[in-house]
């Protein structure tokens, strides 16, 4: 009798419809946790896409800011910097220098003549530059994020590849001031000699009688 009764009542539209209702509830409820916990992840991170695919860098991209500039408190442990420059050197933190006065943490020393900060001497208004060290700290200032950020947005070909393994401002400025095909006319000659190393989007103009604006 009570096995009948059950039966009866495991029939029932009431008991399927509230089993239906169980696991939709419990659908929905684990769907919206999947979709918060998704949207918390991204909160941080800085996604640029890059090239024809639009393909997310996915991860999280430090740009220089203006505390970096200001953040005289302390002297930073160590620094990163171009290493190859026979004469030159340009550090993480926007300073370029002579290779003697780079210190055994790989900074600029800061206080030595001829050091500079975010120096865009040998760069022109265009964002190419005769000298790479010169092109790394001027690309460096904060205030050519908006430059960058299109570099990144419009980047395709090799360049995207090259771009896509980028974490840091410092690493793309690094990237995108080497001599690039987009410097080069022919196979053996430049656009222009005297302004190769670019950090803009545009590649340098053809060389032409006269001289380039500087910025």
């Amino acid at each position: 009798m009570l096995t009948a009764v059950v039966l009866r009542f495991l029939r029932s539209k009431l008991f399927l419809t509230a089993i239906f209702f169980a696991s939709f509830t419990y659908f929905v409820v684990n769907f919206y946790n999947d979709n918060s916990t998704l949207l918390l992840s991204n909160e941080d991170v800085d996604v640029h896409e890059l090239g024809s695919g639009r393909r997310p860098l996915g991860h999280i991209f430090q740009w220089q800011g203006v505390e970096d500039e200001n953040d005289t408190s302390s002297k930073p442990v160590s620094c990163r910097n171009s290493v190859q420059g026979k004469a030159l050197i340009a550090d993480n933190k926007g300073y370029v220098c002579s290779r003697q006065n780079v210190m055994p943490n790989g900074c600029c020393k800061v206080e030595s003549e001829g050091t500079k900060h975010y120096s865009c001497e040998t760069c022109h208004n265009n964002g190419c530059c005769s000298i790479y060290e010169y092109c790394i700290s001027c690309c460096l200032q904060p205030d050519k994020k908006e430059v960058l950020q299109d570099v990144l947005g419009k980047a395709a070909g090799t360049l995207n590849l090259l771009l896509t393994s980028v974490t840091d401002h410092f690493e793309l400025c690094l990237t995108k001031c080497r001599t690039s095909s987009q410097s080069v006319q022919h196979e053996n000659s430049y656009r222009n000699p005297r302004a190769k190393h670019c950090y803009g989007e545009a590649p340098p103009p053809l060389e032409t009688e006269g001289t380039v604006e500087t910025s």
